[in-house]
């Protein structure tokens, strides 16, 4: 089996894509509107990355910033549609108020994915009970991936929580990857290696002029060498 680690990069369009496919991605999570942490982007935009590339896409299913479901039918339209367009990977998570999980919204979106692959994004990270969440989801068809900084804050806070996580792996609730992501830096990498981590997640890292430009392929190849 291979130890190579997944390096997983933020695209808005197609631009993004085929720069991060570039630069050694290997696999891509397409949202839309960054000022809002991330949308669920139009299925044009899906369509055009999926024919530019030809590496994993994850979408997200989001429709307002913050960690709310908010209304409920809009999610699940999106998720029909984007099934429809031929997506097979998604990325979503919804809390309720108290900071539990909202099944009932992550439940009805799964009702359309038909068994698809999908992460649970960085809700986790604000969630009242981690292990609580990690439990309740536990069985939900699927998913497979946490993307976590282990702290709303970002790794350098939340690295103490991604190790100890790592450590449990295989234990009830901790069979999902965890895939590192939220103010991740070159830095952290040896450290999370050496506990086992192998999958990390790129944004504004990709994007080293800002957030406003494209991905550059260069800076994507940087972290892939660093992974190698």
């Amino acid at each position: 089996m291979s130890n190579r680690a997944l390096l997983e990069v933020i695209a808005l369009d197609a631009e993004d894509a085929i720069a991060a496919q570039a630069g050694g991605a290997d696999r891509l999570e397409l949202v839309t509107d960054m000022a809002a942490d991330g949308l669920t982007p139009p299925r044009e935009t899906f369509a055009a990355i999926r024919a530019a590339v030809d590496i994993p896409l994850r979408v997200m299913i989001r429709k307002a910033d913050g960690f709310a479901a908010g209304e409920v039918s809009g999610l699940v339209e999106a998720a029909r549609g984007l099934r429809a367009e031929g997506a097979e990977e998604f990325v979503l998570g919804f809390l309720n108020p108290d900071g539990s999980p909202d099944l009932a919204a992550v439940e009805a979106v799964l009702a359309e994915l038909d068994g698809c692959r999908w992460t649970f994004h960085r809700a986790i990270d604000r969630a009242a009970d981690r292990d609580g969440l990690r439990k309740a989801l536990a069985e939900l068809p699927g998913l497979d991936t946490y993307l976590t900084a282990g702290s709303p804050a970002g790794v350098d806070e939340g690295m103490p929580v991604l190790l100890a996580e790592a450590a449990r792996r295989g234990e009830p609730g901790y069979g999902a990857r965890i895939l590192v992501g939220g103010g991740l830096g070159l830095s952290h990498l040896p450290m999370l290696r050496e506990a086992g981590v192998d999958a990390f997640h790129i944004g504004g890292a990709a994007r080293p002029s800002g957030w406003g430009r494209p991905v550059s392929a260069e800076a994507v190849a940087e972290w892939r060498h660093a992974l190698d």
